[in-house]
């Protein structure tokens, strides 16, 4: 069983929201600007997200780790 191309975009982009905010407080963090930690979180977000992107739909190819469903026989 492979995910669509959708569920994978869907997964991409709550996955950078999640990982923009910690990017945003860690650069804040680090940086003590506010704006600058947003500019950071703001690129960051669309690169990630094309990148986690690629990477799901590549893995969705790769068989390693995968279970084959089993055959449902009636007779």
């Amino acid at each position: 069983m492979s995910d669509k191309a959708h569920r994978s975009l869907v997964k991409a982009i709550s996955w950078r929201l999640t990982g923009t905010i910690d990017t945003v407080l860690v650069s804040y963090l680090v940086s003590g600007q506010i704006k600058t930690a947003f500019a950071i979180g703001f690129v960051e977000l669309f690169t990630k997200i094309g990148l986690y992107y690629a990477h799901e739909r590549i893995w969705n190819r790769i068989q390693f780790g995968r279970a084959k469903p089993k055959a449902d026989y009636q007779i």
